[in-house]
C-alpha cells in the first residue's frame, strides 16, 4: 500500500478559499463541480460559504451551504476527445485518437446521448480521476433526415413543422419544406433542427 507524504496529502486538499467555477470536487464518494460560490460575511457570527455543485453522473445541481475554509477533496476533471465508431446493442466503442486505444462504453451508461452518436464523429469523454463520469456528443451533428412525410411546393419555413427521424435514430422537429434524404444540421444540447446542409 502506498502511504501519501504530507504534501501529497496538501495537494489533494482545497478550502473553500480556492474555489474556482468549474472545479472539480469529491464527496461523499461522488464527483461534483462548482457551478457557483459566494462568499458571505454575516455581521454576527463566523463567516461561511454558498455554492451550488453539479453531480456529474447525474446532472443534479445541488445547493451547499458550509464554513469559511472547510476542506474538500479536489479532483482533476479530464476531457479527452474521442473517435466514436460503432456500437453492438450492447456497448457503444469510441477510439483515442493518438493511442488508437479503443474503449468500450455500455448504452446504459451513455442513456439519452446516444441518439446523437454519428460513426466517426468525435465525441467529449470526461474523466474524474480515471473514472469515465460521462460522454458527449458533439454541440452540433450533420444528419440525414431518413424518415418524414413530405414536403409540399408553398411550404415555408414559418409553415410550421413536422417530425422526422434522422439517421441515428432520434426524433427531431423539422420545417415543412424538409425531405427525405436531405442533410440538417441539429444542435444536440437541445435536441433542435438548426439549418439545411
Amino acid at each position: 500500500m502506498q502511504v501519501l507524504t504530507e504534501s501529497e496529502c496538501i495537494v489533494a486538499a482545497i478550502s473553500t478559499a480556492d474555489f474556482r467555477n468549474g472545479m472539480g470536487l469529491k464527496i461523499n464518494n461522488k464527483y461534483y463541480t462548482i457551478v457557483e460560490f459566494q462568499h458571505v460575511k454575516p455581521g454576527k457570527g463566523g463567516a461561511f460559504v454558498r455554492y451550488k455543485i453539479k453531480d456529474l453522473k447525474s446532472g443534479r445541481v445541488i445547493d451547499q451551504t458550509c464554513n469559511a475554509g472547510s476542506k474538500f477533496e479536489s479532483v482533476q476533471l479530464i476531457t479527452r476527445e474521442m473517435q466514436y465508431l460503432y456500437n453492438d446493442g450492447d456497448s457503444f466503442y469510441f477510439m483515442d485518437n493518438e493511442t488508437y486505444e479503443q474503449i468500450p462504453v455500455s448504452a446504459d451508461f451513455i442513456g439519452d446521448n446516444k441518439k446523437w452518436l454519428k460513426e466517426n464523429d468525435n465525441c467529449q469523454l470526461l474523466y474524474a480521476d480515471t473514472e469515465l463520469l460521462g460522454v458527449n456528443p458533439p454541440m452540433f451533428i450533420e444528419v440525414e433526415i431518413t424518415e418524414t412525410d413530405p414536403g409540399f411546393k408553398g411550404d415555408t419555413v414559418q409553415g410550421g413543422t413536422k417530425p422526422a427521424t434522422i439517421e441515428t435514430g432520434a426524433v427531431i422537429a423539422v420545417p415543412m419544406y424538409l425531405n427525405q434524404g436531405e442533410k440538417v444540421r441539429v444542435d444536440t444540447r437541445v435536441g433542435k433542427f438548426v439549418a439545411r446542409v
